[in-house]
């Protein structure tokens, strides 16, 4: 019986390993042989998860063929890999991917590190900050004051709390968008909302246009869910939409669901004016495609004397084209698991009805915590808190980026948690690898695209500040130094840095 659970394409595995930025190699520098290279493609994009594990390779004539090399440097390349514990073979079986004993299987998204490996290692990868207190505490004994009347019913509410769906529905109708308990559901995160869309919208096959680069889980998720994704280049810096491209790509490929982040985009920060949020919504309308916007982001601007520009789903008010996805997740605390959709009454009662097939419900005790929050000011309070938390974290994350690594390009955002960095040159999948072995945990640029794009950028959350911040950029300036050298082992340790 073979061992392999998919496979990857000869063409497709060609692309991935094309998009591979190469280091110019500098005076006296001696370039690997083209397997070992090639040994080496394959390794990171296992370690990256942008390959499987466990996934069948094309086989050598194959591939040599899409890459314009000789059988001899795939069979090499291939062999080296057998030796490393990257890939196993069977005759009649093929070969399929792997990692040595010992290993930890790659992440395919952003999943956070585990709690005790958080002495020696500084996680970059997740976008989240501790919970903010007393808030959460407060919140959660609110709760369980309001907790005995719903201990008293089956505890099923496919489509929310009613008096959570009541309160989130006004703080809509308080933005100017008349909003009814009716357009609203509740869900496990804003994941969960996404997932559920997608599923109702957007079966197997079918088209989703995404903006390039997007949030690496949504990606994910869209893929697993078998949709093709669509990428639609989002512009340089901070400028956000490019609403030509946008209009060309829902004219041409009319994709049935569109998602964008136009509040603090994840990962570039950019925020949408409020001129591309009503080309983006008639483009939609035009092409019929359904546009989901993620909103999770939105209250989490730090620059004083920002306005908030108008919701997406403003610029519809028929209700017919914007689905709007919210959270607790960011703003508040990524362990509150609460989510939400804001769309027209039959869209949510469509999503309610498939919700019987999927997780049936959201945990009542959250809900009502959340229910707390946004009725008695706590919510204000606490993201307050948090936007302060943020802004002091993004100073000194931008401070010691500029003191350790001059050479890197980005733009400081105005909101949200993100930094998408600019590498000056250097491999982004080749700085993650590096980086884990001298104590920095880094997600790469490519698991922000679709098929290989942004091998030449890293994302950093704005989730550590001062002193540990300083420690952050120290450990990734290490790692781009053993990344120019073109070292493969740990030349230089992980640092214990105690708080």
């Amino acid at each position: 019986m073979a061992q392999w659970t998919s496979a990857v394409g000869a063409a497709q595995l060609a692309r991935l390993l094309n998009s591979q930025q190469e280091r110019p190699a500098g005076p006296g520098t001696r370039r690997p042989p083209a397997y070992r290279a090639l040994a080496d493609g394959i390794r990171l994009l296992v370690l990256e998860g942008r390959v499987p594990v466990a996934a069948r390779l094309p086989a050598e004539r194959e591939l040599a063929l899409s890459l314009s090399v000789s059988r001899t440097t795939v069979a090499a390349a291939y062999e080296a890999l057998r030796a490393e514990g990257f890939l196993e073979s069977r005759r009649g079986a093929g070969s399929w991917t792997a990692v040595p004993a010992g290993n930890p299987l790659p992440a395919r998204g952003l999943e956070p590190l585990p709690p005790e490996t958080l002495g020696s290692m500084i996680d970059l990868g997740c976008a989240a900050l501790p919970a903010p207190e007393p808030w959460l505490t407060r919140a959660v004994q609110g709760a369980l004051e309001e907790l005995p009347p719903y201990a008293h019913t089956h505890g099923d509410y496919p489509a929310g709390l009613p008096a959570l769906r009541q309160t989130l529905a006004d703080r809509y109708s308080a933005r100017g968008i008349p909003t009814m308990p009716e357009q609203i559901m509740v869900t496990t995160g804003a994941m969960g909302a996404i997932d559920a869309i997608c599923h109702l919208f957007a079966g197997r096959g079918e088209r989703i246009a995404v903006e390039s680069p997007s949030y690496a889980n949504i990606l994910q998720l869209m893929r697993e869910a078998g949709a093709r994704l669509v990428p639609v280049a989002m512009a340089e810096g901070l400028a956000g939409w490019d609403m030509d491209r946008w209009r060309q790509v829902l004219r041409d490929a009319a994709p049935r669901v569109a998602y964008v982040v136009a509040d603090f985009h994840n990962p570039t920060g950019a925020l949408a004016d409020e001129d591309q949020r009503r080309q983006l919504v008639d483009a939609a309308r035009s092409a019929g495609t359904v546009l989901v916007v993620d909103e999770t982001m939105s209250e989490l601007h730090l620059d004083e004397g920002f306005e908030r520009p108008r919701p997406v789903c403003g610029f519809d008010p028929a209700g017919s084209t914007v689905i709007t996805v919210g959270s607790a997740s960011k703003a508040f605390w990524a362990g509150m698991r609460i989510g939400w959709v804001r769309a027209a009454p039959d869209v949510i009662r469509s999503l309610v009805a498939a919700r019987a097939y999927a997780d049936l419900g959201t945990p009542v005790l959250e809900q009502l915590a959340v229910n707390w929050l946004l009725s008695t000011g706590g919510w204000e309070q606490a993201v307050d808190v948090r936007r302060d938390q943020a802004r002091e974290n993004r100073d000194a994350l931008v401070g010691a980026l500029r003191r350790e690594l001059p050479d890197w390009e980005f733009d400081v955002p105005r909101g949200g948690l993100t930094l998408w960095v600019r590498t000056g040159g250097l491999s982004g999948s080749r700085l993650a690898e590096v980086g884990e072995r001298v104590g920095v945990r880094v997600p790469s640029g490519p698991r922000f695209g679709v098929d290989g794009a942004f091998e030449g950028y890293v994302r950093l959350p704005f989730t550590v500040g001062g002193a540990v911040a300083d420690e952050a950029a120290a450990r990734l300036a290490a790692a781009a130094r053993l990344v120019r050298s073109g070292a493969s082992g740990g030349a230089e340790g992980p640092r214990t840095f105690v708080a």
